[in-house]
């Protein structure tokens, strides 16, 4: 089922919390919608999901209008952060929920149900625990309940807000590989919601990178890590240093000085601007005749096979630090003098 979201605006109290966006999701894909607090990408998901309705704009779910249409009429399946299961009701109960509420002349027979509910604990990875009660089970065989009570209603839309947010970092990392696992099976239109870089970029076909209600960049995870369209995608996606820079006769400076860099064809023609490199994206310059970026090691720490040193370029009387990977075997001693360059960077206008 693909989804069209068209010029969408909501408001809270006169509040934009988002502000003209529009985002098309093909069919079968698995989306994240990414970015920090505030940003908008919850109350995106719960527009599409039908649980706020739009203040301007328009949702499609393939060709037809469902902006006003209820939940149930969306017929999306929606998994929260924090499970939402019934206490007193049991595993198998739970996920059946959303088939036994359903009007008489609606609801499948009760073999179909328990049937239905079978195959999804299978699907699931959680069959024997049908007459458990959800105290029983961890936190990612609950999280997998809540799936699977998604899924029994056989949405058209899957939709998930922060779902491993309340798991800790390993179960997480499992569940990740299990849910991108689970998708490839299904083939289910999903969305989910995260503030987690590297969730988003191991998990999705496209990232959506939100920030103050609006769409900054949509792609794979490599165009958003890789080719980031703006200074806020750069410094949100991983790791980044940045600093002001010039660019003069093609020839890019810090503070007046070259540092070894000619801007290419897609940046800043000429004039002011900020440069952004990651960490990892530099290369140490021994001759003392070649233009690079110098300054002192200010502090360092060992990050598993290399080593990240804070690097103040700036000097005494105004410092500006930035922080690079060095090899394990560079001299990395505070107040030790070092020489850099960006291999890949980016240029944005002032």
């Amino acid at each position: 089922m693909d989804v069209s979201v068209k010029n969408l605006r909501k408001e809270f109290d006169l509040y934009p919390a988002l502000n003209d966006v529009s985002l098309d999701i093909h069919s079968g894909e698995l989306i994240a919608l990414l970015g920090p607090s505030g940003s908008g990408k919850t109350t995106l998901l719960r527009l599409i999901a039908g649980l706020e309705q739009p203040t301007r704009g328009s949702i499609f779910f393939g060709a037809e209008d469902a902006s006003h249409r209820t939940v149930q009429e969306r017929h999306v399946g929606f998994v929260f952060q924090h499970y939402a299961l019934f206490r007193h009701m049991t595993v198998a109960d739970n996920i059946a929920f959303g088939l036994t509420v359903r009007p008489r002349g609606e609801r499948p027979p009760k073999a179909e149900i328990r049937r239905r509910v079978g195959d999804l604990l299978e699907m699931v990875q959680l069959s024997g625990l049908e007459k458990r009660y959800p105290n029983q089970l961890s936190g990612g065989q609950r999280q997998r309940v809540a799936l699977a009570r998604a899924m029994a209603i056989e949405p058209k839309v899957l939709l998930l807000d922060e779902p491993f947010g309340a798991l800790d970092a390993k179960v997480r990392k499992e569940l990740r590989r299990w849910l991108r696992e689970f998708h490839d099976r299904t083939g289910h239109t999903t969305v989910f919601v995260t503030h987690d870089q590297e969730e988003a970029l191991e998990l999705a076909d496209r990232v959506v990178v939100m920030s103050q209600g609006a769409i900054e960049q949509v792609g794979s995870s490599d165009d958003v890590y890789d080719r980031p369209n703006s200074p806020f995608v750069f410094s949100f996606i991983g790791d980044s240093a940045s600093l002001p820079a010039t660019v003069e006769q093609d020839t890019v400076r810090f503070r007046d000085t070259p540092i070894g860099i000619v801007p290419r064809q897609s940046d800043i023609a000429a004039g002011a601007g900020t440069l952004f490199f990651r960490p990892q994206d530099v290369t140490l310059v021994t001759d003392a005749t070649a233009p690079a970026l110098e300054g002192r090691i200010v502090s360092s720490r060992r990050l598993a096979g290399t080593r990240i040193a804070d690097i103040d370029i700036g000097g005494a009387d105004e410092p500006h630090h930035v922080e690079i990977e060095v090899p394990l075997d560079a001299q990395a001693a505070n107040g030790t003098a070092i020489r850099f360059r960006p291999t890949r960077w980016k240029l944005f206008g002032a």
